[in-house]
């Protein structure tokens, strides 16, 4: 096993997930320029002093604000960890920092790309010892809003404990920190700049550095991971720089009796399993769309049956979360396992009402699924039809939240 390396790994195509980044600024002064830009996009308050000196280090929860546009409200947060400006900084520190890992070259960002709108253009994913991870990586805009935050398992219901996931599970290996947790902990104490960030953001904690504390930071970075500045976001508000002709006819189309879409991709999220407006979904919306049938029975791949895994529920076979089609432009691949590359090879597969897997151990025709929601039944559709669809799913893509700074790799500035 490597050494665990002390810096920060940088996120870009071109470095090694394991290159070393140069060395940073002095901690204070790394610190304060972060924490300048966060005031200064929005996001987040900086407190003041009462003299006209801005403390953009404020742990204060009640000088903490939201960016949002009208009509959408803030993700949900709970009691025990409010927001700061603070700990928002702190979750976005972690969030990049290799030390995250057993072997120290992997980070919550080596899976979660702000390029990709935090998710990572792969089919399958690899964790930090390189074992490969059955489902494809989620992308993480308005995450807080989810009411279930896997693919498939109604369990993990907060940012808090999904953190725990990655970081400690072996089933597969994510980040590998199992058994890892008081050398993990040494590390992050050994850094200055969390030195001032954890008292900071959990003042009056004794030892603040903790795990709970870090998942507590990570999630609050997570809960700003907003995106509603698409075209289709721009035309709602009546600004400039909104849908296309053909996106307008295509979300005609996807609003349709004849598509059904927006049965299942409904709401600001356009997905039945969370929503921006003030509430959330309170009944479970995982499906089974006919990927696979393998072997005729209904029968999906292994180790990627959905909640069959967790229910042993013969009827779960293959029913998965209906993922927010947000920023869709920037996550393919598409579906659980990453197994359908384009726009216009999703809308086949919905349009057939269920995909065929012609060779192989998978091979099966989807459409004949016994498990498979009744929603997904087929649909005819014109090659002009399917282009003005995919036109409008594009347009729900947010070209500045992949570009925005405050999400960004602090560790590279």
């Amino acid at each position: 096993m490597p050494p665990f390396r002390r810096r920060p790994q940088p996120v870009s195509r071109a470095a090694s997930r394991s290159d070393p980044v140069p060395s940073t600024s002095p901690p204070r002064l790394v610190a304060h320029l972060a924490l300048a830009v966060l005031c200064l996009v929005g996001g987040t308050a900086c407190a003041g002093d009462g003299h006209g000196v801005v403390d953009p280090l404020s742990g204060n929860p009640s000088l903490f604000t939201w960016a949002l546009p009208a009509g959408v409200s803030p993700p949900p947060v709970p009691t025990d960890n409010p927001m700061s400006a603070a700990k928002v900084e702190l979750g976005r520190r972690l969030f990049y920092d290799t030390r995250l890992s057993g072997n120290g070259g992997f980070s919550c960002a080596s899976c979660h790309r702000q390029e990709f709108a935090f998710a990572d253009a792969k089919n399958i994913p690899l964790g930090s010892t390189g074992e490969p991870h059955p489902r494809n990586s989620m992308a993480l805009a308005n995450a807080g809003y989810q009411s279930f935050l896997n693919w498939a398992n109604t369990a993990t219901t907060t940012l808090e404990a999904q953190a725990l996931v990655p970081m400690f599970g072996d089933r597969p290996v994510e980040l590998g920190l199992k058994g890892g947790d008081v050398a993990l902990l040494e590390r992050l104490r050994g850094e200055p700049l969390y030195r001032q960030l954890f008292p900071k953001s959990f003042p009056g904690e004794p030892d603040p550095v903790s795990v709970t504390n870090v998942t507590k930071a990570l999630a609050a970075f997570q809960r700003t991971l907003l995106s509603f500045n698409a075209p289709f976001d721009h035309t709602r508000r009546g600004e400039s720089a909104g849908m296309s002709a053909a996106a307008l006819r295509g979300e005609a189309l996807f609003r349709s009796s004849r598509l059904k879409c927006a049965e299942c991709h409904a709401g600001t999220l356009f997905t039945s399993a969370a929503d921006a407006g003030g509430s959330t979904f309170s009944s479970l919306q995982f499906f089974n769309t006919g990927l696979y049938n393998v072997g005729g029975a209904g029968a999906y791949p292994a180790r990627n049956r959905g909640l069959f895994e967790i229910t042993g529920n013969a009827q779960d076979m293959g029913r998965f979360k209906v993922p927010s089609l947000r920023n869709l432009a920037f996550t393919f691949p598409y579906m659980h396992d990453g197994s359908i590359s384009s726009l216009e090879d999703v809308v086949d597969h919905y349009a057939r009402g269920g995909r065929i897997v012609a060779l192989g151990p998978n091979a099966g025709d989807g459409h004949l699924n016994p498990f498979k929601d009744a929603r997904v039944a087929g649909f005819a559709i014109t090659p002009e039809e399917k282009g003005d669809l995919v036109a409008f799913l594009r347009s729900l893509s947010d070209s500045s939240f992949v570009r925005e700074g405050r999400f960004s790799n602090p560790w590279n500035r």
